[in-house]
């Protein structure tokens, strides 16, 4: 009879801690959402409070807005370039869709060829010796300097502007798929070996899982890489894209085009940022993060 009365008061007590585990979680969920919310209001707080404080400088004369145009003098020309060619011979939406066709063709070349290649490099020491010398060479040459002879070499086209991308996007592609191979866990290669796995099973099951976030980092300073040069090869060598149309808007003092331009360089990079980021969480949504 008292063993059934403990056991009785051992389930309530289980019973209990149970409900006030589930109202513990569901708190903290809560109080999550909460503090997420209140963060983005914070983030949209501090963005209007520098537009109005912006518009508010220029109205009042304390910068001239020949060099410094308002946010509503620039949103009236974005909002114009959609059909005005002024001044650098294309609408908004041509100078975007070009810029992003070259950064891309660039940033995946550099993804697909980079990856592999530091992943080889990091596993295979014959590989390593091969290729470490010239990629020393090329890696310390930024890729801005390659672009006198690009273009003498292929002009002004797609395929120069591809290949400079190309340059700036494959080196931290390679560095990082390496340094992620080399931190491989020796416990874990040995202990494989033990069992009796191939090298060739241990890189593809083991080495290569392992090095997947600091390949994805290399991917993503890659991207940003991949961006930034691209507007240094707009302003130098281009017919079209947001590079060319901030040199074009320079060249005829039209301070809001250039203004303009940064603004969607900006934007532009960060969705695909935001883009990458969402990728990645899937990619690694197996990793655990503290």
């Amino acid at each position: 009879m008292c063993v059934s009365q403990e056991m009785e008061g051992a389930i309530g007590i289980m019973a209990m801690n149970e409900q006030e585990i589930k109202k513990m979680m569901v708190d903290h969920g809560r109080k999550e959402a909460r503090q997420t919310v209140r963060l983005r209001l914070l983030t949209v707080a501090t963005l209007i409070l520098f537009l109005v404080v912006w518009q508010a400088v220029v109205d009042n004369g304390l910068v001239n807005s020949r060099t410094l145009p308002s946010p509503t003098t620039i949103l009236k020309a974005f909002m114009s370039k959609f059909s005005s060619k002024v001044p650098d011979g294309n609408t908004i939406l041509t100078n975007i869709l070009a810029s992003l066709q070259v950064s891309l063709f660039g940033f995946f070349a550099a993804v697909i060829l980079g990856v592999p290649l530091g992943l080889l490099m990091g596993w295979y020491k014959g590989m390593d010796r091969f290729c470490t010398v010239i990629f020393e060479l090329v890696r310390p040459v930024p890729s801005i300097a390659w672009i006198p002879i690009v273009v003498m070499w292929m002009g002004i086209g797609l395929e120069a502007k591809v290949l400079i991308i190309f340059l700036s996007a494959f080196v931290p592609c390679v560095i990082n798929s390496y340094t992620g191979v080399k931190l491989t866990n020796p416990v874990l290669v040995n202990v494989s070996k033990t069992l009796g796995a191939k090298n060739t099973e241990i890189f593809f099951r083991i080495s290569i899982p392992s090095a997947v976030p600091m390949v994805m980092a290399g991917i993503r300073l890659a991207l940003g890489n991949s961006w930034s040069t691209l507007v240094a090869a707009e302003m130098l060598a281009a017919s079209a894209g947001l590079g060319f149309m901030i040199q074009m808007g320079r060249q005829f003092s039209r301070a809001d085009i250039v203004v303009m331009g940064m603004l969607l360089i900006g934007i532009l990079g960060a969705c695909m940022s935001f883009l990458f980021t969402l990728i990645e969480n899937h990619l690694l949504r197996w990793k655990v993060t503290r």
